[in-house]
């Protein structure tokens, strides 16, 4: 199996294990879907105050149309056309209908800014004390001294980063024989093959 797969087949096998015994990393993972709703949040928010502003905008407009329907049916008033002067009356009724109902939208709109703005302010205090907590995590494990299998493993993810692009499957017999990983597990198997022969010998 090439280099990559082994790689891949260890994340996948042991990803929920290593985690466990790195949970620095665990919280790099939420802080990252933290991060996400951050973001989402700030995007909503964007959308109510584009919202606000385009009902501010209709509401200012709803008002010049009504005093000047007001004038109208005044003028009408005035000069004896009662026909005119109702119908003037009723349009601004309906536009003042219009008015509340474009301010009813536009308040819950303030408010849904309001709310979204507490709501990302707590996403970022959460990731604030995610972030001081892995970094208190971490500090704690570099203090403690790595087991063969973690110090083998940081060296395979090494050699895999380090490779980037230029690494190809036709390479994997060179990496083989000078990835510590290999050398370590042919030395064990080599010690297991032995004590096995030793162990049958003494049958």
């Amino acid at each position: 199996m090439s280099l990559f797969g082994d790689f891949s087949k260890f994340l996948e096998d042991r990803l929920d294990e290593f985690l466990q015994n790195n949970p620095h990393l665990e919280l790099q993972v939420l802080e990252d879907e933290l991060r996400d709703q951050e973001n989402d949040t700030a995007k909503l928010i964007g959308e109510f105050e584009l919202k606000e502003k385009q009902l501010e905008a209709k509401i200012l407009q709803t008002a010049e149309t009504i005093q000047s329907w007001h004038a109208r049916a005044a003028k009408a008033r005035q000069a004896g056309r009662a026909d005119l002067a109702n119908a003037a009356a009723e349009r601004e009724a309906a536009l003042l209908r219009e008015g509340n109902q474009l301010w009813a939208q536009r308040k819950a709109a303030s408010d849904k800014i309001e709310q979204t703005q507490k709501l990302r302010d707590e996403i970022r205090e959460r990731r604030k004390a995610l972030k001081v907590k892995a970094a208190e995590i971490a500090e704690q494990q570099r203090a403690q001294p790595k087991t063969p299998g973690e110090q083998a493993f940081d060296e395979v993810a090494s050699r895999f980063s380090d490779s980037g692009n230029n690494w190809n499957a036709s390479d994997t017999s060179r990496d083989k024989a000078s990835d510590p990983l290999e050398q370590a597990f042919q030395s064990w198997e080599t010690d297991e093959e032995l004590e096995q022969l030793k162990r049958n010998m003494k049958r």
